[in-house]
Formats: C-alpha cells, structure tokens, sequence
C-alpha cells in the first residue's frame, strides 16, 4: 500500500484500495475539499479528480464550472510535487515469550516512540487516512516506532492482566529491536501510566516525553475526581460484554471522543472494524481492568525528562493536576473538542517542534528505583553458636544464594555491609519476588530474614544509588518480623493487578524521616 503525500491542502481517496493523500495548489479546485471514492472510510462519496481535469478556479463554488473538453496543457497547473510513503512492514520481537508487532516508518536523526492507549492495530490503523496523515508528519524528519500492546492489535493475547512493569519490558523490547537506544516517547490516555513510569524508571532512553490526555490514578478518589467510579467500570464491562464490536459501541465512542464526525456512516465502520481488529471482548475486558489498579502519582515529581502535557479545550483538569506534579513541565492546549489525536488540530506539529527542542538535552541525575535491604534475624547469636569458620562458610553459602536470585529477578548489587544486602531494581514485582525467593532459598541454609522494599527516587552518586529513597527503604526493613518482607504504600500501589496480596502493617514512624508511612507485608507473591 502506498501513500501519496504533497504539501498543501489534503484530499484522501482509495484507488484500487491503495490508500492515497493527494495535495493541489491553492487556488485549484479541490484545494479546499475532499473529493473521495466510495472506499474511503469517511467523508461523504464522489469522484475523483486526476491531473488531466485539474483547473483554476474562476467561480466561488468550483464545482458550479463544469469541466470542458478543450482544455489546454497550458491551462493546467503541473500536479504539485509529492512523496511516496509505503505502509511499514510488520515486524515481531519477543518480550519474555509473547511476541509483540510493531513497525517503523520515516527516517532522520530523531526517534519517536508512539504507545497507543486502549486497543489499537497497526495494519487496520492505515485503513484510516486521518492516521496515515498523522503518521506522515510526524515521520517527516523522523523514525516513527509504533506497537501494538500485549492483548491487543497484531500482538499476542495473554490471560493474564498485564502490569506496569510488564508493559515497560514490552516498550523496552520493542525500543530494543528496532535498535533505538534513545526516543522521544508519546503516549495517550491509559498508556501514559506506563510511559510515566518508564521515563522515571529509565531517564537514559527518553529523550522527551509527550503525554495526551494522561491519567495517573485509575478509579475515582475524593482526591483523585478526574477518573470513572467503580459504577462506571462495571457498565462500561458491561457493554463491552454485551455489545463489543457493534455499530452502536463505535457511534458511542465518536459521539464523545470526536464530535465533528459523530454520525458519519464510513468512521462508525472504520472505528467498528478497528474495535473488532484491535481486541476480542475478553481481550477488551483485560484492557480495562488494567486500568482500574493504576496508580502512579506518588511517581510523578521522580519524573525529570523534559515534558509536554497536550489537551484540547475538553477536560483539562487531570492534564493539569499531572502537569502540576512533573518538575517542570509544559501543558499545551489544543482548539477544538477533539479527543481522539490523530484529529486533535496541531498535534503532530507539537509533537515534532518538541522533539527538535529536547533532542540532545542530557539525561537527569535521578532515576526512579526499587531498593531492596536485607539481614539476616538473629546473625550474632547463630554466629557466636558455629564460631567464626563455620560462620564465614555459612555467610558464604547465603551470599551465594542472594546474589543467585537477584540474577535471576535482574537486580543489582551495591552493598553487603555486615550480613546483609542492599540492591535495587528497576521494577517493585520483580523486587518482591525476589526478596520472597530470598527468603525462602535461605531457609534451607537454617537461616531466617527480614526486607524492607521502596520505589522512590534515588540520586547518582557516582554509580552508587542515594538519597532518601535508599535511606527510607533501610528503615523499612528494620521494622519487619522475622521471615517478613515489608512494603512501603508506593510499592504497594505499583504492583495492583499482579496478584501479589498484602497484609496492612498500619502506619510506622520511620526514624530520622519526617510524617507517617503506612506499610504492608507480603502475604503471597504472584
């Protein structure tokens, strides 16, 4: 499939089902309208205008002036120049043993990572020319890697609901094959929680980061209004249950999202296709429940990229109380009442003059991390029982154990003062299985532990993590039982939907750091 693009006003058509955008001069008839064949999957029907019936105007109305068989080549303009753009190929890479589908198009210095919110599909995607025209521009002076989620599109469909940290290890892989060490990451509604949280967590590959419409909490809280109550989730499950893939969900869905093409016959079917191709009702279910467990915001002022926030006119108060949150960022207010982005006037053009700004800028000081402390319960006793060889053998033994696992969970080792462990991840579920993993291979040397687990953000300090997200994670640990791995709230909340379960510690005071931290204890690792 090809795409023609020029550089002035844009008219869409499907010939022979090659989906093309022509352009024509100023002043030409056509300049101003679309003139589509029946294919098009929206915008009303009519002919189409080739070069040889091009002409100037000479009436208000060009199409009052009827076509003439005598016009001459000297009459007609030459068609203005144009570039051809080939729908990008599909290409799959694993993340973990799901096989994820993403494509490139464009090319230049800069790379520009595109996570879809919700459900998407590549190839259905370049049905629309609203996406192709989007897709065009923004890949004008860049590489442009989109994907399809895990569930969704062209990728795999798991059972499981996918977690944040799941997610991140998708867009890592993706950035990974399509060997982009660094990229401008654009993200809207749901999947802007990810993005949020890989930008933290991995300052050194986001050069930029762009949200649309963001969201940082799933479920409405009396300090948190912006998101749909429970009540709302279970209609909406239950119209996706009962009506997924219908006309009727597709006119629902434009009527909010897109106004200005509510009730256009050809995007229903574009967009019910779309919802078809892009998920299965349980797939769609899965989606959304993803949803309900976010809850990122105690994350958001570790975010140090540069960042633009982008809305229209329509429901600014959650792009705002996010923008209010990430040191320094800029919100950008679109015209208009589109909620959709590819229709969201001025859009790509943000997203280019941005990524230009930021390209190069030198990646922050912080990242965002999982510390891990551990020690053993009750060492000076059983040391002073084995005396000091047999001791040393056994700390032998547990260091080895330890540091099996952290290889294992991909966490990294920075301290083994006395007889414990101090590391960091860069995922909290991967931290927790860990620390569970620990605690149990150590039972097996007659060795019992306590860990104390946080995600905050934590300073370079040469290559050694510090601050007082380390310094909170070791007074954690020290308020936990013997055989317990304790967590603080933000852990807590960047794991719900992994299936680990919790017991409610209550509030702590934690020594040497001000206010009152709640915390929790593992009860079963998924």
């Amino acid at each position: 499939m090809t795409v023609i693009v020029a550089w002035a006003s844009v008219r869409e058509c499907h010939p022979r089902g090659a989906l093309c955008l022509w352009a024509l001069p100023n002043g030409y008839e056509g300049a101003d309208s679309s003139i589509l064949v029946p294919e098009c999957p929206y915008k009303a029907p009519a002919r189409l205008v080739t070069s040889a019936g091009l002409r100037k105007r000479s009436s208000p109305n060009p199409r009052d002036v009827p076509e003439t068989a005598d016009s001459t080549d000297a009459e007609q303009p030459p068609m203005p120049q144009t570039r051809c753009v080939e729908a990008p190929s599909i290409i799959y890479t694993q993340s973990g043993d799901v096989s994820i589908a993403y494509a490139i198009s464009g090319q230049g210095p800069t790379d520009i990572v595109f996570v879809h919110g919700y459900i998407g599909n590549l190839e259905v995607e370049w049905e629309d020319p609203g996406h192709v025209a989007f897709f065009t521009k923004l890949a004008t002076d860049s590489r442009v890697i989109r994907f399809d989620r895990r569930g969704s599109g062209l990728s795999d469909r798991v059972r499981d609901v996918p977690t944040l940290e799941t997610r991140m290890d998708d867009l890592r892989a993706v950035m990974d094959a399509a060997g982009s060490p660094r990229a401008v990451l654009v993200a809207t509604f749901e999947a802007t929680a990810m993005a949020m949280l890989f930008a933290a967590t991995y300052p050194e590959r986001v050069a930029g980061l762009v949200l649309f419409y963001p969201l940082a909490k799933g479920v409405w809280a009396p300090e948190y209004p912006f998101a749909p109550t429970e009540d709302d989730y279970r209609e909406e499950f239950e119209q996706i249950r009962t009506g997924w893939g219908e006309p009727a969900q597709a006119e629902r869905f434009i009527r909010e999202a897109a106004p200005s093409i509510a009730g256009d016959p050809r995007f229903v079917a574009w967009t019910t296709r779309m919802f078809r191709q892009g998920a299965s009702p349980g797939a769609a279910l899965a989606l959304r429940r993803m949803v309900i467990n976010v809850d990122v915001r105690d994350i958001l002022p570790s975010i140090h990229v540069a960042t633009l926030i982008v809305h229209t006119s329509v429901r600014r108060d959650e792009s705002e109380y996010i923008a209010e949150r990430i040191p320094g960022a800029r919100r950008l207010e679109l015209s208009g009442r589109e909620r959709v982005f590819w229709l969201a006037d001025g859009f790509p053009e943000a997203i280019t003059d941005f990524a230009r700004a930021v390209w190069g800028e030198p990646e922050p000081e912080t990242l965002l991390a999982t510390v891990l402390f551990t020690d053993i319960v009750g060492s000076t006793a059983k040391a002073a029982e084995l005396g000091d060889r047999s001791w040393r053998k056994l700390i032998e033994r547990h260091h080895a154990v330890v540091r099996a696992q952290l290889d294992r969970y991909r966490g990294r080792e920075f301290d083994t003062a006395g007889d414990g462990f101090f590391a960091t991840f860069d995922g909290p579920i991967r931290a927790i299985q860990c620390a569970v993993a620990v605690r149990t291979a150590v039972r097996e040397l007659g060795l019992e532990i306590r860990a104390g687990l946080h995600t905050g953000e934590c300073e370079l300090i040469g290559e050694k993590p510090g601050g007082i997200a380390v310094n909170l994670g070791a007074r954690v640990a020290a308020k936990a039982q013997p055989g317990e791995v304790l967590v603080s709230q933000t852990v807590k909340d960047l794991v719900a939907g992994s299936g680990i379960t919790f017991q409610d510690r209550g509030p702590a005071q934690l020594k040497g750091i001000p206010g009152t931290w709640r915390l929790y204890a593992v009860a079963a690792a998924a």
